[in-house]
């Protein structure tokens, strides 16, 4: 069966895009099947997918044969979403992304499940974060990202995009740019490119750490003061200096150049107790 386009099924509801919540809505089923492969799903698996919208890539996932939560704050979509893809046996909740507790959908899905969504690209920092506070409930997720967004959470120290995003997901995850989708895919085309995040989150952190907060902390403090020194960017931060001396960690480096396990051994040194 032929999915309308979303531009059709919007006019026929008379309605149309929120430019203000950054609805941009992806039709073509070549590309969302593209995403919907990089999730990896089978039918043991339970996917949330975040800003389902109209329901495009839901019913996409919906075929892979895993049991699909679809998630859509818009009171105006909802209904529709529920006309397109309750019969297919897809759960529809309306609820912010945000804010939404991944906890409670993970505890009859084995602990773990994978999440999807198109995300509003001026809250996707907020709900990286929200994710990262969720971590243990997640097994993968494709994010679709501006392509700037994308690549910074998946680059390497020691580049122009490394930054307090990229430490932060790969001490919890492996991540890496799946695809890149060109803006003309998208009703209405957005300004920005955009691309697809693949995030694999590990059983463990990749380094130990005494406190994440602190270890937030510790990142952002070393980040504050891009193309300086850690030694300077540290200074504000109490008992910084001390750390980069306990871990011996060249002080005349930059914080972009600090590995994930060098920022967490930051943190641990942090609140070591100074030798008599």
């Amino acid at each position: 069966m032929t999915v309308e386009r979303p531009a059709d099924i919007l006019r026929k509801h008379g309605l149309k895009p929120k430019k203000e919540w950054g609805q941009n809505f992806l039709g073509d089923e070549r590309m969302l099947g593209a995403l919907a492969d990089l999730a990896e799903l089978t039918p043991q698996d339970t996917v949330v997918e975040f800003g389902a919208g109209l329901g495009h890539f839901t019913r996409l996932l919906r075929e892979t044969g895993a049991k699909v939560v679809a998630v859509e704050r818009d009171r105006e979509l909802a209904p529709i979403l529920r006309a397109e893809v309750e019969p297919l046996g897809v759960s529809v909740i309306e609820a912010d992304a945000k804010t939404f507790d991944l906890s409670l959908i993970a505890q009859g899905a084995g602990g773990r499940v994978v999440l999807c969504g198109n995300l509003p690209y001026h809250l996707s920092s907020p709900i990286l974060f929200h994710l990262l506070d969720q971590r243990k409930f997640l097994k993968r997720a494709v994010l679709l990202l501006q392509k700037e967004v994308a690549e910074r959470v998946a680059a390497p120290p020691d580049t122009s995009e490394y930054g307090l995003l990229s430490v932060l997901v790969q001490h919890v995850a492996d991540a890496r740019v799946g695809l890149q989708v060109p803006r003309h895919f998208f009703h209405p085309p957005p300004d920005v490119e955009s691309a697809a995040l693949v995030l694999e989150f590990l059983e463990t952190p990749r380094a130990p750490v005494t406190d994440e907060l602190r270890f937030r902390t510790v990142v952002k403090a070393g980040f504050s003061q891009r193309r300086k020194t850690l030694w300077n960017a540290m200074k504000s931060l109490p008992g910084g200096r001390e750390a980069i001396v306990a871990t011996g960690i060249d002080r005349m480096r930059r914080g972009e150049t600090l590995s994930v396990e060098e920022f967490a051994s930051l943190e641990r040194a942090l609140v070591q107790p100074a030798p008599e």
